[in-house]
């Protein structure tokens, strides 16, 4: 007769799910040892001792209770063990046997509990193989789990592994805090040490530490700071920047070997904690999170002032653009019948060529007025406007930019790949080997490339002609084409900028084993070999996609497409979306309560309440941070996505 299964057990075998034909078949099925495991096992023990011994090879660690084993698992037991598979509900997961029987299974397997040793040599290993390029914590206790395994160890208890995870990240921590460190001179560390204590100013209030103060335009806090608007104001200050990171001359490959998460992590920290907060920090720790930080913001800011150039010749056009359409609107007049004045000019003209032109001409055109017009209006038809444009492209360069722009043109290196891109390069060194010259022209002898570098539109401006037929280039002009075709180039990376990330070497986009292991980085990207296959692809994706929505157009009501002036396409308005229930009464309710309470405060009270702060510091210092360090992040962040909002 078969034992009726205990409270609930139906219940929660109703919970537990199927793994799969496969996965039954490789993870339990007995072998003959462990069949004879079971010799002096009958009925219930018999497949609940299976159930324990497969479920620990399969998992690493035995089973929590019957909810764990999955129904297909126990069914494939049950027919290898000759036991009905309903008698697994009437083993008993808590008594004195399973222990018994788990130290059984051990001694057969070779399972072991984890030991303070085993804890500390789990720790050491995930600092040395995960934790260094690996610091999300879901992650390193996968590893951990899954080095348990495969040595033969049941893993720890949730806290417990959550007490050698965070061993680990500290451990992994220190070590790549000691490699830096040691590739750092005396002169470096000297100088990170000068620009930290430049910034803190002690106070004499107890010498307590956490009293002291930051002075508000300190070079640290301006090397952490967001640029401004594009203006020459933002260019100058950014390149001020550049130089003050480039004086502390942080040695090349400092951070080689290292991950770009675990640096970026570094340089949070030192971003959201003041001077007087990173200088409590014993120094390895204080030193890297300065140099991270100054590392990474070496490229940020190169990438800024790289945006700045190409952002500052579109504002110098767009200018242009503006004033000149503007002049040519207010002056622009239509002038009738201009033909018959036109002939009417030649035929006086012709018959009293020798008489003064405001005698003759001036009448038949209407004064000066007339012929006033009648230039305005060929101004307006002819290539006036774009040669306007130049004009006062040049005037705000040269009036206003160009002292900035040539000051960061020195701060920045450009290079290429391509060769066809040599010449703007070669512009760019000629400007800057002329920059304080205070001639018109460059001097003649001077090889000034023309091909590949200046436009057709400027050429007109750019090259002038001497009284003995001798052409010049004019100087500022040249610089104004060179700037223009340098943004071209930049915009789609045929010129880089060494020092930069996003403006960084094309080449470095992709790994430098990607030729080598090409099969493979396709199929992670999962993408064809054969370029033709990828693009019958990807005209046949878009073709459908097109279909469709051609399909979907005629029947949206919200859509109107018709041949109007003001555009072929017509949306109307969206609905408004109704208010949230109770949205009034929880505002009533707060101010009934609170007054009218900034909701920034509010969120810091209760971030101060829960304890949510902590989440937001390193592993490492959630034991020495105060309050009011986590108030300062979390008010950065805060700060932040309003900005942002």
């Amino acid at each position: 007769m078969t034992p009726p299964a205990r409270d609930g057990a139906a219940a929660r075998s109703s919970a537990r799910s199927d793994i799969g034909l496969d996965d039954v078949v490789e993870h339990f099925t007995l072998d003959d040892l462990e069949r004879e495991l079971l010799r002096n096992k009958s009925g219930s023990t018999r497949l609940g001792f299976a159930a324990m011994l497969k479920f620990l090879g399969w998992k690493g660690r035995f089973p929590r209770g019957l909810f764990e084993l999955p129904d297909d698992a126990i069914e494939h037991l049950a027919r290898q063990v000759k036991v009905a598979a309903a008698q697994i509900g009437a083993y008993d997961f808590t008594g004195r046997q399973i222990k018994n029987h788990r130290r059984e299974i051990r001694a057969h397997t070779g399972f072991r509990i984890c030991t303070v040793r085993n804890a500390e040599q789990l720790a050491a290993w995930l600092a040395s193989h995960i934790a260094q390029d690996e610091r999300r914590v879901e992650h390193v206790r996968a590893s951990l789990l899954a080095h348990c395994l495969d040595e033969l160890i049941e893993p720890p208890t949730a806290e417990r592994a959550s007490r050698i995870v965070d061993s680990a990240i500290r451990q992994a921590d220190a070590m790549l805090v000691a490699t830096v460190v040691g590739r750092l001179n005396p002169g470096h560390i000297a100088r990170i040490e000068t620009l930290l204590n430049a910034s803190v100013v002690e106070t004499d209030v107890d010498s307590d530490p956490a009293e002291r103060r930051v002075e508000p335009e300190d070079e640290l806090s301006a090397v952490k700071a967001s640029p401004g608007n594009v203006s020459l104001a933002t260019v100058l200050a950014e390149i001020d920047k550049l130089e003050a990171v480039r004086h502390v001359g942080l040695p090349p490959g400092l951070f080689d070997g290292i991950a770009a998460n675990v640096v970026a992590a570094w340089r949070a920290r030192a971003a959201v904690e003041s001077p007087s907060h990173l200088a409590r920090h014993d120094q390895p720790v204080r030193l890297v999170l300065l140099a991270a930080l100054l590392h990474l913001r070496e490229r940020e800011i190169t990438d800024t002032l790289v945006e700045l150039l190409n952002s500052t010749v579109h504002k110098i056009n767009a200018h242009a653009d503006r004033k000149v359409t503007e002049e040519l609107v207010k002056e622009y007049k239509r002038v009738r019948n201009k033909n018959a004045m036109l002939h009417r000019i030649a035929e006086v003209s012709l018959a009293h060529p020798q008489d003064q032109v405001e005698d003759v001409i001036y009448p038949v055109a209407g004064g000066v007025q007339g012929l006033t017009d009648l230039v305005n209006e060929h101004k307006a038809r002819s290539k006036a406007y774009e040669r306007d444009k130049r004009k006062v492209f040049r005037f705000s360069y040269t009036n206003h930019y160009r002292s900035g722009l040539i000051k960061l043109l020195r701060v920045l290196e450009f290079r290429s790949n391509n060769k066809d891109h040599q010449p703007v390069l070669d512009g760019l060194k000629l400007i800057l080997r002329f920059a304080d010259s205070k001639t018109t022209f460059y001097p003649p002898g001077v090889a000034v490339v023309l091909d590949g570098v200046i436009k057709a539109d400027w050429r007109e401006f750019a090259v002038s002609v001497d009284p003995r037929g001798g052409e010049r280039i004019v100087r500022l002009v040249y610089e104004c084409g060179v700037l223009e075709a340098l943004r071209d180039r930049l915009r789609c990376k045929e010129i880089w900028v060494a020092g930069a990330d996003k403006w960084r070497n094309p080449d470095e986009d992709l790994p430098q084993d990607f030729e080598e292991k090409r099969e493979e980085n396709y199929a992670e990207l999962k993408l064809p070999l054969a370029a033709s296959e990828f693009t019958s692809a990807l005209r046949e994706e878009m073709r459908r996609e097109l279909s469709a929505l051609n399909t979907a157009l005629p029947d949206l009501d919200w859509l109107e497409i018709a041949d109007r002036k003001s555009g072929a396409i017509k949306l109307t308005a969206l609905d408004a979306l109704p208010e949230p229930r109770n949205l009034r009464a929880l505002k009533q309710a707060c101010v009934a309560r609170w007054g009218t309470v900034p909701l920034i405060e509010m969120l810091k009270e209760a971030a101060l309440r829960t304890g949510a702060l902590r989440a937001l510091t390193g592993v490492g210092t959630r034991a020495s941070l105060p309050d009011a360090v986590l108030i300062e992040r979390l008010l950065l962040i805060a700060y932040a996505y309003v900005a942002v909002a």
